[in-house]
């Protein structure tokens, strides 16, 4: 019997330190955290221009990604992972840090536009489609400067006391997705 395809899901940040604790990286911190709920914890490799972790939990199968491209060029590392593993749209699930939503809301969306995201933006061009499914991680909207500095700075003090939580409903609502179906997981985490 052949070997079902794998889910993708995709931790969305930049790397290295100067960026680690970025608002922009909640998606890779969510993907690095979804690694811990499966028994053993899957290894880290580079690969597919990422570091990228196969995970298994009975039936299910994942492999766990963080493009190491910066985010703007997420797509060639999604696309990569999504062509050796023949995983399609559907079955991608994209972890990313969305300005339309207060700081700890938490969202699951089946396909969709960008919203002005270049991370998404990108995977979309690679992929050819818009049919993966998102948890939308709230990091809020600055009151005053630009997003992009925003984005590109560290959570603040209370926000980081908070921050635990919404990783681990992040990463949870990630597995939901992948074994129960993503109107289960909208219904469960969608707030």
């Amino acid at each position: 019997m052949a070997e079902s395809v794998p889910w993708l899901v995709v931790g969305l940040g930049n790397p290295g330190p100067r960026y680690a604790a970025n608002r922009h990286n909640v998606g890779f911190m969510a993907a690095e955290s979804l690694a811990d709920l499966f028994s053993p914890p899957p290894s880290w490799s580079e690969r597919f221009k990422g570091w990228s972790a196969a995970a298994r939990e009975g039936p299910l199968r994942a492999v766990l990604l963080r493009p190491l491209t910066f985010m703007n060029r997420s797509g060639a590392s999604v696309s990569a992972a999504a062509g050796f593993f023949q995983t399609p749209p559907a079955q991608i699930v994209v972890l990313h840090d969305e300005i339309d939503f207060p700081f700890g809301r938490l969202a699951v969306k089946a396909g969709g536009g960008h919203g002005g995201h270049n991370g998404l933006r990108d995977i979309i061009q690679a992929l050819g489609s818009r049919d993966f499914v998102r948890v939308r991680v709230g990091v809020g909207r600055p009151l005053h400067g630009e997003v992009a500095d925003y984005v590109l700075s560290d959570f603040s003090p209370e926000e980081r006391a908070e921050l635990p939580d919404l990783v681990d409903r992040a990463r949870r609502a990630a597995l939901c997705v992948m074994t129960d179906g993503v109107v289960t997981a909208m219904n469960r985490f969608n707030s």
